[in-house]
């Protein structure tokens, strides 16, 4: 990494959120943070927000977001993540209130301030189309926008990944958005998973902020490998969006043309990515990322554990 990038994260914590603050605060330059409704409830990501950034990064502020989709109704994951978001640690209080509870003119004011940020939401893209539809001058302001969501298949419904699921039609406007864009899709985030060794390496750190992770990480994973047929622990999705723009040596990628379903009955949230070789596709809007050197990828995770 020749230069930490500067970063807006925009997420909904989350255990695999909860991680890329982490990443994000050690790797990159954390202008600061903003909430949306999603793995749950807008107060919970808020205040799960704040926990977090008060390990990793306590001067981050953050920024509540849309506490609902933008036009179906809300959908949450506490069968994944605990009525909390972040259950399986004894973590502390936030240190305090959120600083603003307008999350997308956060995000423009920013953007239109300091031109060369990336966008890189982790959790449904309400916030980040919000943003867009008020000031589409953003889209040449930014540097791009690295997200984590969609796939070539699903894990909320057959088809869908749960952040496209969550709000379908904010996906298809950030899709279609018109500048650099990476997808940290299921294809590689199901690459990265939270195995019971990297656990132990964890807590195996000095410290009390490793031994909190790796007690969310040992939930987390609980309840991924409880759910499906074959799995070596949670993938650590968000994460990866993180990385894909500091560490992007550590993915193998295509460019593609991905488009997202809004309204099918079986299809909603799906994000078609365009595989065909025919010369008159469409042209890509977007790195669609495939593979990931994971190893390397958990030596990052844990360099950017603080441990005094």
């Amino acid at each position: 990494m020749s230069e930490r990038p500067a970063i807006i994260l925009d997420c909904d914590p989350g255990h695999d959120d909860a991680l890329a603050l982490a990443v994000a605060a050690r790797f990159t330059e954390l202008v600061g943070v903003t909430t949306v409704s999603g793995n749950v409830g807008i107060e919970s990501t808020t205040r799960n927000a704040r926990v977090v950034l008060d390990l990793v990064a306590p001067e981050v502020d953050v920024h509540r977001g849309a506490a609902r989709p933008l036009i179906v109704e809300p959908f949450f994951a506490e069968y994944v993540h605990g009525e909390s978001g972040l259950d399986g640690a004894d973590l502390p209080a936030p240190s305090r209130a959120p600083a603003s509870d307008d999350a997308v003119a956060y995000l423009i004011e920013t953007c239109r301030r300091r031109e060369g940020l990336w966008l890189v939401p982790t959790g449904p893209l309400t916030n980040i189309a919000l943003a867009l539809r008020q000031a589409p001058d953003l889209a040449e302001r930014i540097a791009g926008i690295s997200l984590m969501g969609g796939g070539s298949f699903g894990n909320t419904t057959a088809a869908a990944e749960f952040n496209f699921f969550c709000d379908p039609h904010a996906a298809a406007i950030v899709m279609d958005y018109g500048g650099p864009l990476i997808m940290a899709g299921l294809d590689v985030t199901h690459r990265f998973q939270a195995t019971p060794p990297r656990i132990e390496r964890l807590r195996a750190l000095p410290g009390r902020v490793p031994q909190l992770f790796a007690e969310l990480l040992t939930f987390f994973s609980g309840t991924y490998v409880s759910r499906h047929d074959v799995m070596g622990g949670a993938a650590m999705h968000d994460v990866c969006a993180v990385l894909a723009i500091t560490h992007p040596e550590l993915f193998t990628a295509d460019e593609r043309h991905v488009a997202v379903e809004t309204d099918g009955a079986i299809t909603r949230g799906m994000s078609l990515i365009d595989e065909r070789r025919l010369i008159d596709r469409p042209a890509s809007n977007t790195r669609v990322l495939r593979t990931i050197d994971a190893d390397a990828a958990f030596e990052l995770l844990v360099e950017s554990m603080p441990t005094a």
